[in-house]
């Protein structure tokens, strides 16, 4: 029992409430209520003054029977599967496996009624829900309902956490080095004393990943091997495509062609989420293990199909075959670090192959204009990394490491080159002054510079065959500004960090200079950088206007680091110079980083590329479904995303995070196909009904409760009378026993099997009235009692209100 009291001037209400587990007989309809209503009342007149009723019913539906949740269930047995969501390599799964709407909720409602109007008693109740006049509906969503995407990403994710390393999870010493056995203690010793500058032992990557193969085989037989080979080779298929033929395709592996438009909003994610472009090759490879990880032999499958990638890419580097599904060019920074890395073995690749190409069509030393390399490129790309002081202006020819034809070994600094300039007279920058040089004969030239000629002697200006500043990395770029900020701030420390950054531009004067015999600072400078060359007119002594030029401020700078590199610089042409990039170190490099990866770190690489394809997926399936709440989640989305997997190494919580969002979309719009299939939105023949019907279940999915236009009689609410109907026919066709246990006594069961629907959940009612207490000359107040009644539950509440005004 609940009692409280409110009292106000001249009017006092008296709050009653109690609270029952098992319900009186009497009280379990409208007739036994209004009895305890004027009870309660004791109103002193007569006739009673006549009471105002509404009434609401609900009723649940749990059996949606034939209205199978439209999703089918994924044949985990199948190998590559095209009619099954998601298990085609390349595509993800979508939808839950369960349905993901558990009820529907149906409220009758009877608003107005006076007593005396309707019957509702032991016996007989003209209480129809058909009959009444408002219909409202909600649905119960099942709880956390399995996700087929979000159960995708999670398994992978989970990969982040795990510790062993390739190695251990296929099998010691598969990458165990040859001649292991026959090594001796002068090994150890060697390796303590011997010098090494790069901490990348090329010999022993080689042997391990040449002989890795090998090892597989003889520590894992192929019955014990994680993926079986049809699987692997349909991944490998898939990855890559050119490997179909019988030869790799020499061609450039670019997919440019094939590209959706590059502003498109989808394509671009991979801006903002620092994963790959969706057709690339990362991309690819991210969902294949995903794949792999959830239904072809979990993390043993991962680990097994990253050795085979990285021994496709060691034979693709050695044996010259491009890697398809790569931009061409330097990395791309705006990638994830595995994408890098795998376009800078891309760059080696191209290198090594124009460079072997080179030697096999190698011709004459001297013939100028014989560079069929990349003369179109932008100018901004020529200038030395990280040179700030340069403006990069070189007009539109640029430079090709791959048009080099007379290249013969990796490095030039060699006896025979030395002697070789000393004959030709070039003993050097500073000895050597512009008029010795003028009789040099010019190499290396690619195409004359427009109408430009050399300031001095008159001869047209050439621009020359440069070389290409070397492609980094982000750790590279990171390791590099780690090096140059240790040098300092003094002087020294300065000079030696500008000569760092000078390579390139040292490189491009050494070319200019043999291109351009007789040339001056002053004509490098209009030709690579033209706004540290300024021109004006002037007034000669013969009064004729004449241009008269002279190098910026900044290029007249005691010890300038243009003057000192031009005065160091010798006439070598770029064929001859030492390469800025060396490529074999870097692919070395490179297919050691891949090869030391454990799962671990390859899934916390890849994760950003199975985050995007899992927000392309549900934008994808969106679109399908046109829910706006989802619209704006999904930005939502996308926001939070981009700010987290922006940096590196985010937070689990926050990755989760995401991955929580990415399964709750899945859900609402798993929910919106359900109550779509259910509803029979696409079965509607009249446009406007299917637009009503749409309508309703968007509401049903945003709102928490729907008004039913047209209650029973309108189209929405003949399809739930039939949803009803129809469960109520299958719980009539229940065995006896189920059915005794579901409705109680046979009169019940009888009542039932006739009825199109079950006996109401709950059932609510509200007796109002307006009558004088405790007096017949008091001032009439209004008096109020409310109920409730379902299984378990009986509960009455009462407000009744006295005049005080006399007391």
């Amino acid at each position: 029992m609940y009692v409280g009291e409110c009292q106000g001037p001249g009017v006092r209400t008296d709050f009653e409430m109690v609270h029952l587990r098992k319900v009186p007989n009497q009280y379990t309809h409208l007739s036994g209520l209004l009895d305890i209503f004027k009870s309660k009342i004791g109103c002193p007149l007569t006739p009673l003054p006549p009471v105002s009723i509404a009434i609401r019913f609900t009723y649940v539906l749990q059996d949606w029977q034939q209205y199978f949740w439209p999703q089918q269930p994924p044949d985990i047995d199948a190998l590559v599967g095209g009619e099954v969501g998601g298990l085609e390599f390349g595509k993800l799964p979508f939808g839950a496996c369960e349905d993901p709407i558990s009820e529907l909720h149906l409220a009758t409602t009877w608003p107005h009624l006076t007593e005396g109007i309707i019957v509702d008693n032991d016996v007989y109740s003209d209480l129809d829900p058909i009959q009444a006049p408002h219909w409202s509906v909600r649905v119960r969503k099942a709880d956390n309902p399995q996700c087929l995407l979000g159960d995708f990403v999670t398994e992978f994710f989970k990969i982040c956490r795990r510790k062993e390393s390739t190695d251990e999870i296929l099998g010691r010493s598969t990458f165990e080095e040859e001649g292991r056995e026959i090594a001796d203690i002068t090994h150890a010793l060697s390796k303590l004393t011997e010098p090494a500058p790069v901490p990348i032992h090329k010999l022993s990557v080689s042997n391990m990943v040449h002989t890795a193969k090998k090892k597989i085989r003889k520590h894992r037989g192929v019955e014990e091997s994680p993926l079986n080979n049809d699987v692997l080779n349909t991944i490998l298929l898939f990855l890559f495509p050119d490997a179909a033929s019988e030869k790799p395709l020499d061609g450039t592996s670019s997919t440019d062609n094939n590209n959706p438009p590059s502003e498109s909003e989808e394509y671009n994610l991979y801006n903002q989420f620092k994963s790959a472009p969706s057709d690339s090759l990362t991309y690819k490879l991210a969902l294949c293990l995903c794949m792999i990880n959830l239904y072809h032999g979990g993390l043993k499958g991962v680990a097994h199909l990253w050795q085979e990638f990285v021994l496709e890419m060691r034979f693709r580097w050695e044996n010259n075959f491009l890697i398809p599904g790569l931009a061409s060019g330097p990395p791309d920074l705006r990638c994830c670090l595995l994408h890098q890395k795998l376009q800078m073995l891309n760059c080696c690749i191209e290198r090594k192959k124009a460079r072997d190409e080179g030697r096999k069509t190698n011709t004459s030393d001297n013939v100028t204009n014989t560079y069929p390399g990349d003369a179109g490129k932008a100018g901004d790309q020529l200038g030395p990394d990280n040179l700030k002081d340069t403006d990069k202006e070189k007009g539109e020819v640029g430079k090709s490491w791959d048009s080099w034809s007379d290249s013969e070994e990796e490095f030039f600094e060699c006896l025979s080159d030395t002697e070789e300039l000393k004959g030709n007279g070039q003993e050097g920058g500073k000895k050597g002054g512009p008029k010795e040089m003028a009789n040099l004969k010019p190499e290396g030239r690619l195409i004359q510079h427009g109408k430009l000629t050399l300031l001095h002697n008159g001869e047209p200006l050439y621009i020359p065959v440069t070389q290409e500043p070397a492609p980094m990395t982000e750790d590279l770029l990171e390791e590099q500004s780690e090096v140059l900020a240790k040098l300092g701030t003094s002087a020294e420390g300065a000079h030696l960090r500008a000569r760092m950054q000078s390579a390139c531009l040292l490189s491009d004067m050494e070319s200019f200079k043999a291109a351009n015999p007789g040339c001056f600072l002053e004509d490098f400078v209009r030709w690579y950088s033209p706004r540290d060359y300024i021109e004006e007119e002037t007034i000669d002594e013969k009064g004729n206007m004449v241009l008269k030029g002279e190098l910026s401020a900044r290029m007249k700078i005691p010890s300038n680091m243009w003057v000192e590199a031009w005065e160091t610089a010798k006439p070598i042409p770029a064929r001859r110079q030492r390469r800025l990039f060396d490529d074999t170190r870097e692919a070395e490099k490179v297919l050691h980083y891949l090869a030391v990866q454990k799962p671990a770190d390859l899934a916390r690489h890849l994760l950003p590329c199975v985050i995007h394809a899992a927000v392309l997926k549900v934008k994808e399936e969106e679109s399908l479904e046109n829910i706006s709440s989802v619209k704006k989640i999904i930005k939502q989305m996308i926001s939070h995303s981009s700010k987290v997997l922006h940096f590196p190494n985010p937070e689990d919580k926050k990755l989760e995070e995401i991955i929580h969002q990415i399964t709750n979309v899945e859900a609402i719009i798993a929910r919106a196909r359900s109550l779509k299939a259910k509803f029979g939105t696409e079965r509607c023949e009249q446009e406007e009904e299917k637009e009503d019907l749409e309508r309703f279940v968007s509401c049903l999915l945003e709102q928490p409760e729907v008004l039913v236009i047209g209650a029973g009689r309108g189209h929405a609410g003949r399809i739930i009378h039939k949803l009803f109907v129809n469960a109520q026919r299958a719980a009539a066709m229940a065995p006896a026993e189920e059915e005794l246990k579901r409705t109680g006594s046979p009169e019940e069961r009888r009542q039932n099997s006739v009825s199109d629907f079950p006996p109401p959940a709950g059932r609510e009612l509200i007796l109002r009235s307006t009558v004088p207490r405790p007096a017949p000359y008091s001032r009439a107040l209004p008096q109020r009692m409310y109920s409730v009644l379902t299984r378990e539950d009986f509960r009455l509440a009462g407000a009744f209100s006295s005049d005080t005004s006399f007391f």
